[in-house]
This record gives C-alpha cells, structure tokens and sequence, in this order.
C-alpha cells in the first residue's frame, strides 16, 4: 500500500510520532494537536486498539484511500468522500509575497480563531506544531493562512488554507498555497493536499496551481457508541 493510501497513519507513524499517542496497532494526534487517528489496518486487534484510543465524549477523524472499518465500539456520526490531489510539478515561488509572515505559538490564538470562523479542517490550539505555517497580515489582521498538515518521508501536505470572510476576493489562498507549496518542493518533498469531493472552487484552484487528482478518500468521524 502507498503511504498517501493512509496518510494519517503514515504521519503519525513517522514525522509526528513525538505528537501522538497510541502503539504498533493504532495511533491517535494528541488532544491538543487534532483530532485524527488511524489503525494500522483492518485487523481486529488494529481496530480494537483504535477505539481503546477514544474515550467517552470524544471523537476522532479518519482519512483513508480503502473503505474505512468502523470498530464495533465505535459508531460513525458522520461519512463523506473527499479527494487527494498531488503536485505534478514542483510550484515555483509566488511571485507577490507581500504581506507574508511566518506564523507560530506566538500567533496561535489567532490561528485557532481564524481557523473556527471559516471552518478549513480540524485545527486546535496546537495545530500549528503540525508544520509551517505562513499568513498574510492586513492592517495588522490575521487575514489568511495556510499551512503543512500530514507529513512522512518524500511528502509533506498543504492544509488549513482559510481566508477571514472581510479579505475574500483578493487571491491570498491562492497566494498563500502556492507559496506553501513551493517551500516543500524547495525540502524535496512533493505537496500533496485533500478537499471535499464537492468543493468544486477549491479543486478548480488547486488544478490552476498544478495539482492533480489522485484518488477519492473516505472521511469519517468516530465516537463511542
């Protein structure tokens, strides 16, 4: 199996280890850093190890390539489809980098409200700890930002694109996306990134950026039955 089939665990399994939870069987992102967690496969002690992760009230997220085994412990409250899309081509620099700061805990608190306004993807307080994240400050307003999710060897992902709804219509996710992406061409790592299956506008952009469909994902919230 490819590592991007199951990019969560390959993740967790490899650059944030060190942010995770979990064993050989199954792994979780702590609480803090998101809320995503996979099983090594569809054995049933894997699986078993997966809801031995979730506790009572709390819930966590899967994306996979194969068809998602939902432990018997564990209910599915909510399943969508989305896409995975790679990189070509490394994307060359953006050519306007105005604007563009290097964001960190520093600026975390805005991250984390910027990112429950527009609602980009999962994103707690220490989601910036994920990767680099870079934004674009207006009058001294936090007004997009994108960021690097998943990583393991060769791959790093774009996410956490978002804009605040005043500084729409300028291009900055597209700015900002293309500059992301850039730098983890720059690493030697192809940028590859997930959008919902019907977020059509975000797929028309990032096809306009050099990304290309890979495969269709399952996505699946998890909580205790």
């Amino acid at each position: 199996m490819h590592p991007l089939d199951r990019p969560v665990w390959s993740s967790l399994t490899t650059a944030h280890h060190a942010l995770s939870l979990g064993n050989a069987l199954a792994r979780r992102y702590a609480s803090d850093v998101n809320l995503f967690a996979s099983a090594c496969d569809d054995s049933t002690e894997a699986l078993a190890a997966l809801a031995a992760l979730v506790d009572p009230g709390q819930q966590v997220y899967q994306l996979q390539v194969p068809a998602i085994a939902i432990p018997p412990a564990l209910v599915a409250t909510k399943q969508a489809w989305g896409v995975q899309m790679v990189a070509t081509a490394p994307l060359a620099p953006a050519a306007d980098t105005s604007g563009m700061v290097l964001l960190g805990d520093t600026d975390a608190s805005e991250m984390l409200a910027l990112a429950r306004l527009t609602q980009p993807g999962p994103f707690l307080a220490h989601t910036h700890r994920m990767g680099q994240f870079t934004g674009i400050r207006i009058d001294g307003r936090l007004a997009a930002m994108a960021g690097e999710r998943f990583r393991f060897p060769g791959w790093t992902e774009v996410s956490g694109v978002c804009t605040h709804p005043d500084f729409r219509g300028r291009g900055l996710a597209r700015r900002l996306s293309q500059h992301v992406a850039a730098g983890i061409a720059t690493r030697g790592d192809t940028a590859f990134l997930h959008a919902w299956r019907d977020n059509t506008a975000a797929i028309r952009l990032y096809e306009s950026l050099g990304f290309a469909w890979r495969s269709d994902v399952h996505v699946a919230v998890l909580a205790r039955a």
